[in-house]
């Protein structure tokens, strides 16, 4: 089998005045800004492909903002989206509120803050990599059945519009490092790209990051989704 490569998209940024972590609520919809965020990717994909990127499959989670950022890319390179529950935001406890010190010092919350490595809060880190990492691998054994035939000077490519969360737990998954970390540290800014490059037989052979919207993140909001 050829080389394949699978990016793991952010959205981009999400319309809450609120300032509430909002998790997998429905009706989340990207905000002016992320929308230009999203047709940056697109413009972003649609340069590679005339380049010669054989991309061939575009997926997303189900929650609308996920959606809303495929998108403009499908449009620019004529794929359908399909829709893949298993890279969908992180399942939270705190979801739909503003998670501020003076909340988190509620006693009905504590039994939720007792354990940060697995995290007890929510959906285990362990738990979101394995799903994830199989999204990607059925994603990539689909890009290279799509692009059979087709002896382009590149392996097939497929992207996968996810959420910052299980990106990262993925991620440092397939990277070999622990999974508990400082949400702060998390390197996956809005609309950032990080890519899982296959060897022929399936092995990983590298993780890369990239953020073609960079320009647009200045201001862009930081609260986070999980």
């Amino acid at each position: 089998m050829p080389q394949a490569t699978v990016h793991l998209l952010r959205h981009g940024e999400v319309h809450n005045p609120d300032g509430v972590l909002y998790g997998r609520l429905p009706e989340f919809h990207l905000s002016e800004l992320g929308q230009e965020m999203a047709e940056t990717l697109a413009a972003h994909f649609a340069e590679r492909a005339a380049q010669g990127a054989r991309i061939v499959y575009l997926a997303a989670s189900p929650l609308v903002r996920a959606q809303e950022t495929a998108a403009p890319t499908a449009a620019a390179l004529h794929l359908e989206i399909h829709t893949d529950e298993r890279i969908i935001e992180a399942e939270n406890y705190f979801q739909g509120l503003k998670v501020t010190k003076a909340e988190l010092r509620k006693p009905k919350h504590w039994p939720h803050l007792v354990n940060p490595l697995r995290p007890s809060w929510g959906e285990p880190y362990k738990a979101q990599a394995a799903r994830v990492r199989a999204a990607v691998e059925d994603a990539r054994l689909r890009a290279i059945e799509l692009s059979a035939g087709d002896y382009g000077t590149s392996g097939p490519e497929a992207i996968m519009v996810s959420h910052q969360l299980p990106i990262w737990a993925t991620r440092l998954s397939a990277e070999g490092r622990p999974l508990w970390h400082d949400p702060r540290k998390r390197e996956c800014t809005l609309t950032s790209i990080t890519s899982l490059v296959f060897d022929d037989d399936g092995s990983l052979l590298r993780v890369e990051y990239s953020e073609p919207a960079a320009a647009l993140l200045p201001g862009a909001a930081t609260t986070p989704g999980a």
